[in-house]
């Protein structure tokens, strides 16, 4: 993927997990399955075939395509449900409960809001809240698509504009998201961590005395 590229509305969650993470999936496309995320492939099953279905006063769609010239993004959501007037609300499916830590539950808001601005601009229409299907709970998680949640949407869609530009991936972050990470093998956070840290305080130290 090139920085000019759109960006596929998964690397937004990506990145919010992790940019390192972001950076190895979108630019040197390494991916590996681990337990977490055969159970996210388990839980799309169903909504990853495309079909639609109508209900009295409303219709469904599944596996839609999604995109913002305005944004630069593409992909697809899980599920979107119009209305009689032809207003969207889109539900994106995920695995575990709706008691997921925030910053987890976060990048999960961070993706389906970016599917939000995506159908704004396909339809015309204000989509002013979504929602986060949780398949362990089983319930939704109604996500209102604020003003701060959509300036989080452009201010990721700039990090990982300057993320595909940079020579470098980030470092590994080497705290407790690593051992839920399918990359965990291919990052070697352990490894290359603090070896990153080492690098950094170096330069710090050059810097200080240069000034």
């Amino acid at each position: 993927m090139q920085a000019s590229d759109p960006i596929t509305l998964s690397a937004l969650q990506h990145w919010c997990y992790c940019p390192r993470q972001c950076g190895l999936i979108h630019v040197e496309q390494a991916f590996e399955e681990n337990l977490h995320t055969l159970r996210g492939q388990a839980v799309h099953q169903r909504v990853d075939a495309s079909g639609v279905e109508t209900r009295p006063g409303l219709r469904v769609e599944r596996s839609l395509p999604l995109w913002s010239d305005a944004l630069g993004l593409i992909g697809k959501a899980d599920v979107v449900e119009f209305a009689t007037s032809g207003a969207p609300y889109p539900v994106e499916y995920k695995h575990g409960s709706r008691n997921k830590k925030a910053s987890i539950a976060a990048c999960d808001e961070l993706q389906l809001a970016a599917q939000a601005l995506c159908l704004e601009e396909m339809t015309g229409h204000a989509v002013p809240e979504g929602a986060i299907y949780y398949a362990t709970s089983r319930r939704r998680k109604v996500v209102p698509i604020s003003v701060d949640l959509r300036a989080q949407v452009a201010a990721a869609i700039t990090a990982i504009r300057q993320l595909l530009a940079a020579p470098a991936l980030p470092p590994p972050v080497n705290d407790e998201r690593c051992r839920a990470c399918s990359l965990i093998h291919l990052c070697q956070p352990e490894a290359i961590g603090p070896l990153a840290r080492w690098r950094d305080a170096r330069r710090g130290l050059f810097e200080a005395d240069d000034a």
